[in-house]
């Protein structure tokens, strides 16, 4: 496994990281949640992410009694939550003080921890003022409940105003961001993140590396039974594969299979290995519904070096973006 720095904090994670959306809860129990996230430990793994918002908290609960289970040492973990989304009532939602204290809270009782090392603040809050944010998320900090905060799809606007604010006031200021960054999802990471990458070192903690399973080509042939486009309240998926947009991505995934066929590694492979490219990601969250998955993802690692400038181009030129040597993802 290689670790990676958090920005430019002093925390090392994993490269690749163990996310439990979707999957926890919703499309199994804690026996195999158990198994998979064993197999990610295994794999030398130390970040495993979650939020409040996931499968209604029973995410947290799962991983939680894994954790318990498994017997692993807290601090060679690495565990995150994010705060938004908390429940129906008027103050259940948003980053109000009063709901990142309380949420956080909730959360933690879930997890069965006295503290996360990351929290996140899962979507910006339009309707809370910023200032109001950052002291709440300094005040878990002084608690103890959180180690470092950050935020997940902010835009680059938004985490400069909350790093300043906090400058000003003397506080903790934000450390990294977890926006969705894949082939098909690039601007954030690759173009409005770049100031801040170069102000105060921000860490990214990257999901969607597969683009909702897209860039695994496991769509190249039409639906398989079994996925989670299947799933309730996933519509939204759905929509998107049979979607014009959908089957043009699906389209240029087909056309990277001779090539990832080539070079001897998966879709998946190629997929996660070319986010791990990018030396702005701190770590790619992973996802699986079975442990086969997790070991087929930690391929990944090894597939990097495949990745040549040349096989990069040529992954460029597949995905009809800008001219490769535009973008370019060395040090």
């Amino acid at each position: 496994m290689e670790y990676r720095f958090l920005g430019k904090s002093g925390l090392r994670i994993s490269a690749l990281s163990f996310g439990a959306w979707v999957t926890f809860h919703e499309q199994y129990g804690e026996d195999l949640a158990y198994n998979c996230m064993k197999e990610a430990y295994d794999s030398g793994v130390n970040f495993f992410d979650n939020a409040e918002v996931y499968a209604s908290g029973n995410a947290e609960i799962i991983m939680g009694n894994v954790i318990k289970k498994a017997g692993w040492k807290r601090s060679d973990l690495v565990i995150s939550t994010k705060i938004f989304w908390g429940g129906k009532g008027p103050n259940d939602t948003g980053l109000s003080r009063k709901h990142i204290y309380e949420g956080t809270s909730a959360s933690l009782k879930r997890l069965q921890m006295d503290y996360v090392d990351l929290i996140f603040c899962h979507r910006p809050d339009i309707h809370t003022p910023i200032e109001e944010t950052v002291w709440a998320m300094n005040q878990l900090i002084q608690q103890g409940k959180a180690l470092y905060w950050g935020t997940s799809e902010w835009n680059s606007g938004q985490i400069l105003e909350a790093y300043h604010i906090a400058r000003r006031e003397h506080l903790v200021p934000p450390l990294m961001e977890q926006p969705e960054y894949n082939m098909f999802r690039r601007d954030k990471v690759e173009k409005d993140y770049i100031k801040l990458y170069e102000l105060f070192g921000l860490g990214t903690t990257i999901w969607s590396p597969l683009a909702s399973g897209i860039l695994t080509g496991k769509y190249n042939d039409g639906i398989p039974d079994g996925t989670r486009i299947h799933l309730p309240n996933y519509e939204w998926l759905k929509n998107i594969v049979l979607s014009e947009e959908g089957q043009s991505k699906i389209e240029k995934v087909r056309k990277l299979k001779p090539l990832a066929d080539e070079i001897g590694i998966s879709q998946a492979e190629m997929g996660l290995a070319w986010c791990l490219k990018n030396p702005k990601v701190s770590t790619v969250i992973t996802g699986a519904s079975k442990p086969e998955q997790v070991k087929e993802n930690m391929k990944a690692l090894d597939a990097v070096e495949k990745l040549t400038d040349e096989v990069m181009e040529r992954i460029e030129e597949i995905l009809q973006n800008k001219p490769a040597q535009d973008w370019d993802f060395r040090d």
